[in-house]
């Protein structure tokens, strides 16, 4: 619980600190198009023209594969995630088909020109996203501890770096960073508004997490999403999470591809960007295992997306005395100006390289090879109950009195 807790905030600290490298990045660059007379009216900046832009080509290639990468698995986890919680509201389908469900209602993101129409989206997302987290914690706080609860926490390294690169993924979400600060009317006051959502995601996901695993200790374990262990009731079945934000991203670099960015024909980039979704939606029918996506995806790819490259683009962008000198945003005082700023920058590249990228890749590969071994690729309905188990009928409210939540049987007995 401890050690849960401190990585959450040290990561919280870690994620903030690169979007506000991102940010000086992206205000550095536009500044310098602007002055160029480079008009930015129909075209959206993304994170690997930044790079391109400051650094050069070399540079945009690396960022453009791992960010696109990145927001591809992203968009899966997305997928995934909706259909698991969609099963747990209807369970007369399995898991599987409520993908290729909800795969099909995400395709009509397509539709969404860019991160300016998402305003009211991201403002109802906030608000589901804060009722899902208290609901977790009331409902957990309310059903009481599970009968021989066991809080054993991670035995071994492998689990260990697991939950510590899904709290790595947790904060290093702002892949998109460019392009929701290109969304803004003032992007400039994208640090501060970053470093106080932070704070505000802390107030969501320590409560909800300690609570959870409070109630029920190890059974966490086998049970990726959290809900299946609550009881039905219609506070549960309100959860709600987004997909087109990972999304939309990946339509703007497609787009830019075929040449279809700066069409003024709605119909005409939404029929472009369909060849997006397939993939997503097929991978997400493959893959099906959310929590070991996630530890994966962390490891290998938000590492560098969000923490490594942004780290070494600030050093190297302004290696130089000119560089410094001309630069649109110095670093304030207190953190040490230039010099505190390159240090605070190589810590985190140290850091992620070995504990996140290094550690965390062998947990993260072993847990996810161990999930394939066990359920196999295209499982019907991942971590589900089994069909001679009666399950509790709904009701219409925090049942704490509810049966005990459905223990899934273990590795061993499910390869049988």
């Amino acid at each position: 619980m401890l050690s849960g807790i401190l990585l959450q905030l040290f990561y919280g600290l870690l994620g903030s600190w690169t979007a506000y490298i991102i940010s000086i990045l992206y205000v550095e660059y536009r500044t310098r198009k602007e002055r160029e007379k480079v008009d930015f009216r129909n075209h959206v900046i993304q994170w690997f023209e930044v790079l391109d832009g400051l650094l050069g080509k070399h540079w945009r290639n690396v960022g453009l594969a791992f960010n696109c990468t990145f927001l591809l698995f992203g968009s899966v986890i997305q997928l995934i995630a909706c259909a698991s919680n969609i099963y747990y509201i209807n369970d007369n389908l399995d898991k599987r088909t409520w993908t290729y469900i909800f795969g099909a209602c995400c395709a009509t993101t397509v539709f969404i020109p860019s991160f300016h129409n998402y305003r009211i989206w991201s403002f109802l997302g906030l608000l589901m996203t804060t009722y899902t987290a208290w609901y977790l914690t009331i409902a957990s706080l309310l059903h009481g501890q599970v009968e021989g609860v066991q809080h054993t926490g991670p035995t071994k390294l492998v689990l260990y770096f697991t939950g510590a690169t899904n709290i790595l993924y947790t904060f290093g979400g702002h892949a998109v960073t460019v392009e929701i600060m290109h969304a803004m009317w003032k992007p400039q006051r994208f640090k501060a508004i970053y470093l106080i959502a932070t704070l505000y995601v802390m107030t969501l996901t320590l409560p909800s997490a300690a609570a959870v695993y409070w109630a029920f200790g190890d059974m966490l374990l086998n049970h990726s999403n959290a809900f299946s262990l609550l009881p039905r009731t219609t506070f549960r079945d309100m959860a709600f999470i987004t997909f087109g934000f990972a999304c939309t991203p990946l339509y703007f670099v497609w787009e830019k591809a075929i040449g279809m960015h700066e069409c003024k024909s709605l119909c005409k980039r939404a029929a472009a960007r369909l060849p997006v979704v397939i993939p997503i939606w097929f991978l997400a029918i493959i893959f099906p295992f959310f929590g070991p996506i996630n530890s994966t995806v962390g490891s290998l790819l938000v590492s560098f997306t969000v923490y490594i490259i942004p780290a070494l683009a600030h050093i190297f962008t302004f290696r130089s005395a000119t560089a410094r000198e001309n630069a649109v945003d110095q670093p304030p005082k207190y953190f040490g100006r230039w010099v505190g700023t390159f240090t605070i920058n190589a810590f985190i590249v140290v850091w992620v390289l070995i504990v996140g990228f290094g550690f965390g890749g062998w947990a993260s590969m072993v847990n996810f090879i161990d999930q394939i071994d066990t359920f196999g690729l295209f499982t019907k309905c991942y971590q589900c109950p089994p069909p001679s188990v009666a399950v509790s009928p709904p009701s219409h409210g925090l049942n704490t009195t509810a049966a005990a939540p459905l223990h899934q049987p273990s590795n061993h007995t499910r390869r049988h």
